[in-house]
């Protein structure tokens, strides 16, 4: 392929190019064939971050994939191909060498519902895809959790076994076959793998039927025993899948890689958690993430010639460490760091070292609120659903039971004790509730017991509402500061039992934070002159007088705040003291003078960081974590629990189908900071979130939200319910193999060529019957959004307006009222909805509903 011309097309709005390496060159394949791989190819990918989902200064990513039966001279050509494109490229790009059944997230995240894997090899002149073939007969094994997909696999009950899903494609009839020990929530992405290869391969044309239980379905067993044989034997169980555990994610080990002589010389620098300033821009290193990705960091002040070998030296790397020979390859350069990458990193500056400029002023934002509501990004940026005027209500834990607090020490906490705060607001109309759980450093393990218990009590009473927030003491998120008004106040100490107060000392030292009333708080600290610093404001209360300490670096506006809290802490008289101005008495009281902190401190750099997304899943009691790249509020389903990692808090998912694992998912969030390879704060805030109850901080992480679409969604339940027993095709063909007489073969299990060849003519001869779809059998089919009934109109056959607007009853005799928009010419589909029927049905089923409900065919 010329390159040139491969970048012309790039230029399109696609965010997604693919080529098949075809006699050494780079063949574009068509759109609706993504997804689909012959085992004996290698391809190139590109994604483009032109994607509105990409955020801004976002690397590309190319991508070569290796079929497990491709020769070295594809692969060589496909690497070839990937070195071209990143010259010819603009803009940062990150590369990628990826093996068929051991893609990263990343990769797998770009085909929804799923990967499809071919056997042999794509013929010169074949297309990927023909969408109007109906004489096939395959066997597809559909396997993953977030990520699927389907393998051919030989056409024979051998291939089955009690864990997995299986697809008999017949053409005008596929049957989804699914294993006694699968979950909902394997059947119900599975489906959506059969539901797109429907679509995309037929046109929608094809009936689906659905093996849950296979005495109930015993039609459509009929017809995988006349193609496969009679079953004999009990189906075995699937071969272990190999989960990666976090702690294996967490083993990350930097190498710096040269050349001495003639000699490739590769040196370990440094384990978890790794550094920046480690990276120099005149060298290579490589990255090895428990052997299960290998990264190769390019500086920018790298050779050509080392750039070129970044491939071939992590393929090297991957040989002298005896790893996978399937092991992934990520080629980052110096500025183009992927987000994986850099999250591996306890820190990460878009300035680095001596380029690195210094910190400026920090600039204030005023809040405001009306924003928050109609931009729900800005909302999750500052970590605000609103000023924090809503209503309020506050638990102290006591003898393990949580006894309110009066509204006037609202914002008066100790550091021995749980709190539970329950605040109430208004968002989109509706009234919603954030429960924080704030812990204490000094609280016991039964008082943190006693606060869980206490807050699942409380969201039973509020049926399952509250979003709640898990906050250590001293890594308050913003809007709890925002609830107190600025005046928040954390003692030291704790309330006992009935209520009383620890006798409280005659010296007592308060730290005073913040500039307005939504980020301050104030802290007490140990009594001596080493806790000062010169950049903030202290209190210091003796037995006879206050002295309200102004550091060198505070500014007016904390001066200002530390004015209002005083009164909360002390009503004894006050005297202001500035630093360098001290009474004798002030030393006096903290014990004496004591070196401190007294260079202004510098304003703190916004990391810089995206969102990351994650399925969770327990294997063997060990959370897996799968991440979803890219991601969108269609990624969520009602069978997930999703980690949110928004940096400085953990938001955890809960679908409502999920609710068995609701007590794990705060130990999982627990987990996933504990065991990061960053080394992230155990102290970050978790934040435990229902379906249907998403506050715009987690919503606004998403490039949109529809806050409607879980009314609209099926369950799976009700897409199986609706289509077992209701196909005429299925019918059709049961009839077919009843006059043959198909049920009966010789041998073990196994049919005949006759048999097959039976079948195959049937569906050949009873093509155009499938297509208009006589109702044999006499029964009536019932609409499903999954399952194309068929009726006695030819499909393109009706002008738009005996379709659009019309009640069921008023269609004409035949039209099934769920697939009204099937049964338009093309060209008329095409003038309505904007898009062949083609692109129309490679949409996800809920956006279908969405477009068809806009122009009168829902």
């Amino acid at each position: 392929m010329d390159i040139n011309k491969g970048l012309q097309a790039i230029e399109s709005h696609r965010d997604l190019h693919i080529w098949i390496i075809e006699n050494l060159k780079m063949v574009p394949v068509p759109e609706r064939a993504y997804g689909n791989f012959f085992e004996e190819h290698c391809y190139v990918i590109l994604h483009v971050a032109q994607s509105p989902k990409a955020t801004q200064g976002a690397s590309n990513d190319l991508h070569y994939w290796v079929g497990t039966a491709a020769g070295a001279e594809a692969q060589g050509a496909a690497e070839a191909s990937v070195q071209s494109l990143q010259e010819a490229l603009r803009g940062p790009t990150v590369q990628h060498r990826e093996a068929q059944g051991h893609e990263s997230d990343g990769f797998r995240s770009y085909f929804r519902p799923g990967l499809i894997y071919r056997k042999g090899g794509l013929a010169s002149g074949l297309k990927h895809v023909e969408t109007d073939m109906y004489n096939i007969q395959r066997l597809l094994h559909i396997k993953g959790r977030k990520h699927v997909s389907a393998t051919e696999v030989k056409l024979s009950w051998d291939s089955f076994n009690k864990d997995d899903i299986f697809l008999l494609d017949l053409g005008k009839v596929m049957i989804q076959w699914n294993g006694p020990k699968t979950s909902i929530s394997e059947k119900h992405r599975g489906l959506a793998l059969t539901c797109s290869l429907r679509d995309r391969e037929r046109g929608g044309r094809a009936q689906i039927g659905i093996v849950d239980d296979e005495v109930k379905a015993a039609d459509l067993m009929h017809i995988m025993e006349a193609v496969l044989g009679c079953r004999v034997g009990s189906l075995r169980a699937a071969m272990p899948s190999k989960s990666v555990t976090l702690m294996q994610k967490a083993n990350v080990r930097l190498y710096h890689v040269y050349v001495k002589g003639k000699d490739l010389v590769i040196q370990e620098l440094a384990t978890r958690p790794l550094t920046q300033d480690l990276l120099q821009e005149e060298d290579c290193y490589i990255l090895d993430q428990g052997g299960l990705k290998i990264y190769v960091w390019q500086g920018c002040m790298s050779s050509l010639q080392e750039k070129k070998a970044a491939f071939s030296r992590a393929v090297g790397f991957i040989q002298a460490k005896g790893y996978p020979t399937y092991t992934n390859v990520e080629v980052v350069n110096d500025g183009s760091e992927s987000t994986a990458f850099k999250q591996l990193f306890r820190a990460w500056s878009k300035e680095r070292g001596r380029n690195k400029k210094p910190g400026g002023k920090l600039i204030q934002v005023k809040l405001d609120v009306d924003k928050l509501h109609i931009q729900p990004e800005l909302a999750a940026q500052l970590r605000m659903v609103d000023d924090g005027s809503g209503k309020v209500e506050v638990w102290c834990i006591q003898d393990l039971c949580r006894q309110p607090v009066d509204s006037k020490h609202h914002g008066q906490l100790c550091s021995g004790n749980c709190y539970l705060v329950l605040y109430k607001y208004q968002n989109l109309g509706r009234v919603q509730y954030i429960l924080y759980l704030w812990q204490g450093h000094q609280a016991t393990e039964d008082e943190i017991k006693a606060l869980n218990c206490n807050a699942e009590e409380l969201d039973l009473m509020y049926h399952g509402a509250l979003v709640q927030e898990h906050v250590t003491m001293g890594n308050e998120p913003p809007h709890f500061l925002a609830i107190f008004q600025g005046q928040l106040v954390v003692f030291q100490g704790s309330i006992g039992h009935s209520g009383k107060e620890q006798p409280a000392p005659a010296t007592r030292l308060f730290h005073l934070q913040g500039t307005d009333s939504h980020n301050t708080k104030t802290m007490e600290v140990p009594a001596r002159a080493s806790s000062l610093s010169s950049s903030d404001v202290f209190l210091l209360v003796t037995a006879g007088i206050c002295y309200l300490w102004f550091g060198k670096g505070c500014n007016g506006d904390q001066r200002e705040m530390a004015r209002m809290v005083v009164p909360v802490i002390s009503r004894k008289n006050k005297e202001t003291v500035l630093e360098g101005q001290e009474p004798p008495h002030f030393w006096e009281a903290l014990g004496g003078r004591a070196p401190y902190p007294s260079n202004k401190r510098l304003p703190e750099e916004v990391p810089s960081f995206q969102p990351r997304l994650f399925e969770c899943s327990s294997h063997m009691g060990c959370l897996v974590l799968t991440e979803v790249v890219f991601f969108g509020q269609e990624d969520l389903d009602k069978y997930d629990i999703m980690l949110l990692d928004a940096q400085q808090e953990i938001f955890l998912w809960l679908g409502e189908a999920a609710s068995k694992w609701k007590k794990e998912v705060v130990a999982w969030g627990q987990e996933y900071l504990k065991t990061h390879p960053a080394g992230r704060s155990p102290a970050t805030p978790i934040v435990l979130i229902k379906q249907g109850h998403e506050p715009p901080t987690f919503t606004g992480w998403f490039f949109t939200w529809d806050p409607y679409k879980w009314t609209n969604s099926q369950s799976y339940e009700e897409v199986a319910e609706g289509s077992l027993g209701a196909v005429p095709a299925i019918s059709e063909i049961t009839a077919e193999l009843n006059n043959f007489q198909l049920s009966r073969w010789p041998g073990a299990g196994r049919a005949g060529p006759s048999a097959l060849q039976a079948l195959k003519g049937s569906q050949d001869s009873s093509e155009n019957k499938l297509e208009v779809g006589s109702k044999a059998g006499g029964s009536s089919p019932r609409p499903s959004s999954y399952v194309s009934s068929t009726s006695s109109v030819i499909n393109g056959s009706l002008p738009r307006e005996q379709l659009m607007h019309q009640a069921a009853e008023d269609l004409p005799e035949g039209v099934d009222p769920t697939r009204k928009e099937f049964y338009l010419s093309d060209s008329d589909f095409q003038d309505i909805f904007g898009k062949s029927k083609d692109e129309f049905y490679s949409m996800a089923t809920w956006r279908q509903q969405q477009e068809k409900k806009q122009l009168g065919f829902f």
